[in-house]
């Protein structure tokens, strides 16, 4: 069985197909899916989209982008949110300089409300970091003395000191498509060093569609590229990869039961 553990698949880009969609990576043993928030004020409508499959899952969170939206975010706020049985996460939440830069002050202030959310609820922290990795690397490390939390580096694709900086406090590490691009020589590298109970996979469907797709609308279904690309990289069978992050999957979000 394989697992999207990380995509947005209520978005408005499969507003014509969505059903279709999730057919498709059935048919392809995708058996769990994480569809993430990246607005907290979608949360509730994503809730009531899970409760319509058994193995589709969502988080509460506010990506770094749009930080500015909610300068007054609470703890409280995310918690009550993740009361829900179909919300198994913190996040999408973190840091991104690339576009957004001239909000930094509030991605940095509104980021330590989520990490603060996770060590609260013992939930997992999904991490967003691009453009950030100094920033990120003494956040994590300073929140994580004062009190302990788990999470992931989703779709990563940063230094090698942000990866084993997470690795250093527990924290997974997410391959998306991107490894399949053929300029990423570099993070391909960087997944060698990952160690197995460690990995997770993910689309980030819509964005960043693998290898043969790359230029299409991503979905679930094709986390089996990335898996393809992480079994050479490496170097087991494809099955033996889609065991091992699915295993990681259940492991980090505790919450998700399991399909018979």
């Amino acid at each position: 069985m394989f697992t999207d553990s990380h995509c947005h698949i209520s978005c408005e880009d499969f507003s014509a197909d969505r059903e279709e969609v999730i057919s498709r990576a059935r048919e392809m043993k995708v058996d769990y899916i994480l569809d993430v928030s990246d607005d907290i004020a979608k949360t509730a409508a994503i809730v009531e989209f899970c409760k319509k499959h058994n193995h589709i899952y969502t988080t509460v969170g506010v990506h770094p982008e749009i930080a500015d939206k909610y300068p007054n975010l609470k703890v409280e706020e995310l918690l009550n949110s993740a009361s829900s049985p179909y919300v198994v996460g913190i996040g999408e939440c973190g840091l991104d300089y690339f576009y957004n830069s001239d909000i930094k002050d509030m991605q940095l202030k509104v980021f330590d409300v989520h990490i603060k959310a996770a060590q609260k609820s013992g939930l997992p922290l999904i991490v967003h970091s691009r453009d950030a990795d100094e920033d990120m690397i003494n956040l994590l490390k300073n929140a994580y003395k004062n009190a302990s939390f788990k999470g992931e580096l989703h779709c990563f694709s940063s230094s090698r000191e942000l990866c084993r900086a997470a690795l250093d406090i527990g924290f997974y590490i997410s391959a998306s498509g991107i490894i399949t691009f053929n300029k990423s020589e570099e993070l391909r590298d960087i997944f060698k060093y990952v160690p197995n109970e460690r990995l997770l996979i993910e689309t980030d469907a819509p964005y960043l569609a693998p290898a043969p797709h790359r230029g299409k609308r991503n979905e679930p279904s094709y986390v089996v590229n990335t898996a393809e690309m992480l079994s050479e990289i490496k170097k087991m069978p494809v099955e033996e990869i889609a065991r091992i992050t699915t295993d990681n999957f259940l492991r980090l979000f505790t919450k998700v039961k399991q399909n018979d």
